[in-house]
């Protein structure tokens, strides 16, 4: 028998949901016009632009740690609203900070919040939620980040189609207010504790363990999980970095199949993470084995890559054979997403779960920063060789997932907890007759 969470209703789930498309849609609408977009709102170069978004974003690095420990000190909540106003204030300065001092002191505080918002963000998570919730929740956010983001990068090109490049100035306005309106929906969020995992339970009589990175550190199941994400994560940075190059340079193909691979994904993301999400917890399979499971379909896609530029077909055929491999690519990624991070969540005990995904945080990271220069370097010397190593890396992050299992937390491993064995009866002594005496 299992108990189940999963159903359960997270208070201020909805407005907590609304705030996250609503932001989205404000990342949607400057995150694919990076480089243009601030180059216009400040009047700076290109090549000064992307100078400072560089350092900004490594910078924004070393703070991660930092909000981890925030996360423990004060509540996932207050830092996330914290960093939701710090957004607020970055964007409403944007179109203000026309010298490079004043665009670099900007663009350096809001990637400061923008670096450290995922880490916040799945602590809320934990903090909000338990058991299956938690995955439902994971897959609820995806699929409306993926939404959002679709929706802002069509409004701002229809803000830049009746405003011309004056748009941008808007839009960085108009990113302001949708991180306003976020996080007042977000504060409606009510925090729930937890009596497992070494947590902290309703009544606060257990003792709660001792704070630190030390405790992190010592926790080699974790920092497996970690390492094993990290091998995952290199995959989740292919479709951006490693399919617009090799689609142009070893399958030769048009810039308009780059388009159509992100279209695709986006669209499914965002159509049917939600349900291939609950199906998944559905089955009762362990968060291991799922996130295992989209590694798998991860390496099948990345196979799929290799036999298409090993035979290079015609156009009309690689295209369909290339949707079928970000089908089967986004697939991966739905499976696989909403278990990993609820894995992660659940597998951090909750007085230093905001050190503990800050330094899960630090795989995907550390995998985005990596990626460009190992993806254009094996490129160079052979297009599929980048494939051939996502390969591997995803079938180690699948084995090593299913060897990591019997090491972590029961409560983490299972959406579905088992309920407790009722008691073993004991044999009664015979009570003898209220009135021995009429016997």
């Amino acid at each position: 028998m299992f108990t189940s969470t999963g159903g359960e209703r997270v208070a201020g789930e909805r407005s907590l949901l609304l705030g996250v498309a609503i932001s989205a849609i404000g990342i949607g609408m400057y995150i694919p016009f990076s480089l243009v977009f601030f180059h216009y709102v400040t009047g700076l170069s290109y090549a000064l632009v992307g100078v400072v978004l560089t350092v900004t974003g490594l910078a924004g690095l070393t703070v991660m740690p930092l909000a981890g420990a925030a996360v423990d000190r004060f509540g996932a909540r207050k830092v996330n609203l914290l960093l939701y106003a710090v957004r607020v204030l970055g964007f409403a300065l944007y179109p203000l900070a026309g010298s490079l001092p004043a665009f670099a002191a900007v663009a350096l505080v809001t990637a400061l919040a923008d670096r450290s918002f995922p880490i916040v963000q799945q602590s809320l998570i934990g903090e909000v939620t338990r058991g299956g919730a938690r995955d439902r929740l994971q897959a609820s956010i995806r699929a409306l980040q993926n939404a959002g983001m679709g929706a802002g990068a069509l409004l701002v090109s229809g803000v830049l189609a009746l405003w011309g490049t004056d748009g941008y100035s808007y839009t960085a306005w108009g990113n302001s207010a949708a991180f306003a309106v976020a996080g007042l929906l977000v504060s409606r969020v009510k925090p729930v504790r937890e009596g497992t995992n070494g947590a902290v339970g309703a009544t606060g009589s257990a003792k709660r363990p001792p704070a630190g990175y030390r405790m992190v550190l010592a926790d080699r199941p974790f920092l497996g999980l970690t390492a094993t994400n990290f091998l995952s994560a290199l995959g989740y940075s292919a479709l951006s970095v490693l399919f617009p190059l090799y689609i142009s340079t070893w399958l030769h193909g048009p810039d308009s199949l780059t388009g159509a691979a992100f279209t695709v994904n986006t669209a499914l993301c965002a159509g049917i993470g939600i349900f291939v999400a609950s199906r998944v917890r559905r089955s009762g399979a362990r968060r291991t084995r799922a996130a295992a499971l989209g590694a798998l379909l991860f390496a099948a896609a990345f196979v799929g890559q290799i036999v298409l530029g090993t035979v290079r077909p015609g156009q009309t055929a690689t295209l369909v054979a290339l949707l079928v491999i970000v089908v089967v690519y986004t697939l991966g990624e739905l499976v696989h997403s909403p278990s990993a991070g609820a894995l992660s969540v659940s597998a951090a005990p909750e007085a230093v779960r905001g050190r503990y995904l800050a330094t899960y945080q630090l795989s995907y990271s550390l995998a985005s920063a990596l990626a460009p220069s190992l993806f254009t370097g094996l490129l160079a010397l052979d297009g599929r060789l980048p494939w051939a190593f996502l390969t591997v890396a995803a079938l180690g992050a699948a084995l090593a997932l299913t060897r990591l299992e019997r090491h972590l937390p029961p409560e983490a491993v299972h959406a579905e907890q088992p309920a407790p064995a009722p008691a073993p009866a004991t044999p009664s002594t015979p009570r003898e007759p209220a009135n021995a005496s009429a016997v």
